[in-house]
């Protein structure tokens, strides 16, 4: 039997693929982009996979 395999579209903001979060972290993160670059999302994403919220690294990403 063939198994279907399932492909995730992937989700972009600046760049930044965002399809590994939940849909409460992409909306806040897509509503936030137009403040951060492209690199700071990155981190931003990156801490949320290691399972920072979007609170924590937002807060983080200010000061940088």
């Amino acid at each position: 039997k063939a198994q279907k395999s399932q492909t995730r579209s992937s989700v972009k903001v600046k760049g930044v693929d965002v399809s590994s979060l939940t849909k409460r972290q992409q909306g806040a993160t897509k509503r936030h982009a137009k403040h951060h670059t492209a690199t700071t999302l990155k981190k931003m994403v990156s801490g949320m996979n290691k399972g920072k919220s979007f609170t924590e690294v937002h807060k983080k990403a200010k000061k940088i």
